[in-house]
């Protein structure tokens, strides 16, 4: 008998045994997310516009709780969450299995010093672990355009959701062997399986911090002294396509985002849909230009009104005089670009508004980018020939207008706008984001006529423009007001605009501003605001002012 037993402690204890040893195991066996790190979104020179910082989540273990309602008093205050739902996150529940749930998400990101109270507390069967939790060191600044994340950091809006799959790591897990305890401290040489949590990447935008604080705060400041609720205004450098700012009216904390309506958190340049008016002039006088309709010299008879099934007037009546381009471009002619776009016929028209880029998005990188929509000329209705050149009856966004005037200060070519500059993989790796899409749509002599003659609007007295002259710097653009429209439809009020280049003689920077105020009197937003926002661009990247008065325009020669 004890010959036997001792054969069989030997088994036990000496020979290889590891069906006995690896016995329950499983039940002494927990996992714990190694969270991977969410990359971060930087302003060009590199200055954090969000990234994420270490934190604490904060769990319970529901079958180690003894008072739920007061335990759940005492971390509310702590955690940010409320009292019930605590309460209910806490409650003892089977799992699927029919086995005890140990474990209950209670907060995540929580900050460290918060953290470090709850354990304070010293509530049995309440834990924390290394977690992040997303900063934004500038609250509002381009809010609209980075977006916000979940509890659980993933891309819910704006960049945030349109780059979640390059921002958002792969998570990693750390599975060991714990004791017989409360805080489940893994046993020392127990089995310990650790899979390593893999970082997202960064991305690096074409934004300018400074610049974007600045003409949001222009913007938000002229739009609300007027009255107006929704207004927008873009910054790009012709020369590239990149948008150095991209500015919404409202906008919010994104800090603090859930005491803010989810209308504050569109970005009204890519989702604010309107027709543009008179801005999309610029279309028609190009298309002239380049197709031989007109010349810079061009003078022809004017009367104050034409009929294309209704009749449209002008708001600067000529009444039969001889009128230049340049004057109809600075009184904003709107029977000037109807007889313009009679000669060049609707499908001349609409090529070159496609060419310009309106009807589709421009891929700038906003996620729900609007496409606007322009008439194929088997669509035209008898108003068509008088409401589409003037602007009417063209859904665009204030983003694709930006671009149109960017492509005539760049000689004609048109250069997509862009956001994202380039990418940084977790190992510093600096990959440049694919070339825009570039296309010649007038000829650089035609774009510098047009160039020229938008001169006029800024400095012809009396013209529709002259709220836009910037001291020192010579500028051409056009002034624009049409409507909004929502669900197809027009909303009462207007839509004001004002886009424009400088200096006008060797453009830098395209600026267009719109703003929706439905009481009307748009034209006293966007004028001041588009010359305090083209002069801070200028000063800001100090472009020498220029050293030759515009040429001299006579409307009626």
């Amino acid at each position: 008998m004890f010959a036997t037993i001792g054969i069989r402690l030997v088994t036990l204890q000496v020979l290889p045994t590891p069906a006995y040893a690896n016995g329950g195991i499983e039940d002494r066996l927990r996992t714990v997310t190694l969270f991977a790190s969410r990359g971060g979104i930087y302003d060009r020179s590199g200055v954090p516009l969000t990234h994420s910082v270490e934190a604490r989540y904060v769990y319970a273990d529901p079958t180690l709780i003894e008072n739920p309602r007061e335990a759940a008093a005492k971390l509310s205050p702590l955690l940010g969450v409320a009292r019930s739902d605590l309460e209910k996150r806490m409650a003892k529940r089977k799992l699927p299995t029919g086995v005890q749930s140990t474990f209950a998400w209670l907060a995540r990101g929580v900050p460290i010093d918060k953290a470090n109270q709850v354990m304070a507390l010293n509530i049995k069967g309440i834990g924390i672990e290394h977690d992040e939790r997303r900063e934004i060191p500038g609250a509002d600044v381009a809010a609209n355009l980075i977006g916000i994340t979940g509890e659980d950091l993933n891309g819910l809006e704006g960049l945030e959701s349109r780059y979640d799959d390059v921002l958002r790591g792969t998570n990693g897990k750390h599975l060991f062997e714990f004791g017989n305890d409360a805080s489940y401290t893994p046993i020392p040489n127990g089995f310990s399986q650790v899979t390593e949590a893999k970082p997202g990447s960064s991305l690096t935008l074409t934004i300018d911090r400074d610049l974007q604080y600045e003409i949001q705060r222009l913007l938000g400041t002229n739009v609300r002294a007027r009255n107006g609720t929704v207004g927008a205004a873009v910054v790009i450098d012709i020369k590239t396509g990149e948008v150095l700012a991209q500015a919404s009216e409202p906008t919010y904390n994104a800090a603090d985002w859930q005491k803010f309506k989810p209308e504050d958190r569109e970005d009204a340049a890519t989702s604010f849909v309107v027709d543009p008016g008179s801005v999309h002039k610029a279309i028609v006088f190009g298309a002239g230009l380049q197709e031989g309709v007109i010349t810079p010299k061009t003078v022809w008879p004017i009367q104050s009104t034409i009929r294309k099934d209704v009749v449209y007037r002008d708001t600067h009546p000529a009444g039969g005089k001889r009128m230049s381009m340049a004057g109809a471009l600075a009184y904003s002619s709107n029977v000037t670009t109807i007889m313009i776009a009679d000669k060049l016929g609707p499908q001349k028209v609409y090529d070159y508004q496609l060419k310009f880029g309106l009807g589709k998005p421009t891929g700038e990188g906003m996620p729900g980018e609007a496409s606007g929509r322009v008439l194929p000329p088997a669509e035209w209705n008898g108003s068509s020939p008088g409401s589409i050149p003037i602007g009417h009856s063209v859904d665009v966004t204030p983003l694709q207008m930006a671009a149109v005037y960017a492509a005539i200060a760049n000689d004609g070519k048109w250069i997509q706008p862009h956001l994202i500059k380039e990418t940084i993989k977790p190992d510093g790796t600096k990959v440049p984001a694919p070339a825009p899409e570039t296309r010649q749509v007038i000829s650089p002599q035609h774009a510098a006529e047009l160039r020229t003659l938008m001169e006029a609007v800024t400095t012809i007295p009396d013209a529709t423009g002259v709220s836009g002259r910037v001291n020192g710097y010579r500028v051409a653009g056009k002034t624009g007001t049409g409507k909004r429209v929502v669900d197809g439809k027009y909303a009462p009020g207007d839509v004001a605009s004002f886009i424009g280049m400088a200096p006008a003689e060797a453009p830098r920077y395209v600026v267009a501003v719109f703003a929706y105020t439905p009481g009307g009197g748009g034209g006293d937003v966007t004028g001041p605001a588009f010359k305090e926002m083209m002069r801070y661009t200028l000063q800001h990247y100090r472009v020498p002012p220029s050293t030759k008065a515009a040429p001299k325009f006579t409307a009626f020669p």
